[in-house]
């Protein structure tokens, strides 16, 4: 490798300093679809043993520690609700004066079947109402960012019953074993780079055991 492409391929490491999630802030939202993304940071939060507070200057419940052979670990829950998350995801930013890249954000996808994850470095919000308004108070599309799949409804329901409904029972099983995938995808992208953790997760995919 020449010292030319070393440097390129350095400068294209991206490596997350802060991890959202994307969620609604109420009890009745609490484990439904629309809120995986909040779960997946609960879940991060919870293996690297770090606590919630409310932070009042980013109207989110924030926390930092460490994770596994990582110095920093930033994590953020929006309370602005869904369609205003990227006024809390700026003020975070804006605070601690991080580039967009450095943002990954995790939250649920209905192109994506149940038990699929899909990590990008940018792309738009398709349809997503919180990566609008994300990519719109970031002023870019050029972030990282962790969808998880949720799946369609197989009957008539409409698409907002649907995201904002529960995970059955079998899918609720499949869904903590997924988290734990999360946080090995996340953690593995705060080591090595997130084009790293797509290489290995990208394709990988949680079954339900029948």
């Amino acid at each position: 490798m020449t010292e030319a492409t070393s440097q390129s391929t350095q400068s294209t490491l991206v490596i997350p300093q802060l991890i959202v999630g994307l969620g609604n802030p109420e009890a009745k939202y609490e484990k439904t679809r629309h809120n995986i993304g909040f779960d997946a940071v609960d879940a991060l939060a919870k293996r690297s043993q770090i606590s919630w507070n409310e932070n009042r200057r980013f109207q989110a419940l924030f926390g930092e520690g460490q994770a596994s052979r990582v110095d920093k670990l930033r994590l953020l829950k929006p309370l602005t609700y869904m369609n205003r998350s990227g006024q809390a995801i700026r003020a975070a930013t804006d605070w601690y004066k991080l580039p967009p890249e450095s943002v990954l954000i995790i939250y649920d996808d209905m192109d994506l079947p149940v038990g699929r994850l899909r990590l990008r470095l940018s792309g738009s919000a398709g349809g997503h109402n919180g990566m609008k308004s994300a990519i719109a108070h970031l002023g870019t599309q050029n972030f990282p960012r962790l969808r998880i799949g949720i799946g369609k409804s197989g009957t008539d329901k409409d698409t907002v019953s649907h995201v904002l409904g529960k995970f059955s029972p079998q899918e609720t099983q499949l869904m903590s074993e997924v988290l734990q995938v999360v946080v090995d995808a996340v953690e593995l992208a705060l080591r090595q780079g997130v084009e790293k953790a797509m290489s290995l997760y990208n394709s990988r995919s949680v079954e339900i055991n029948t």
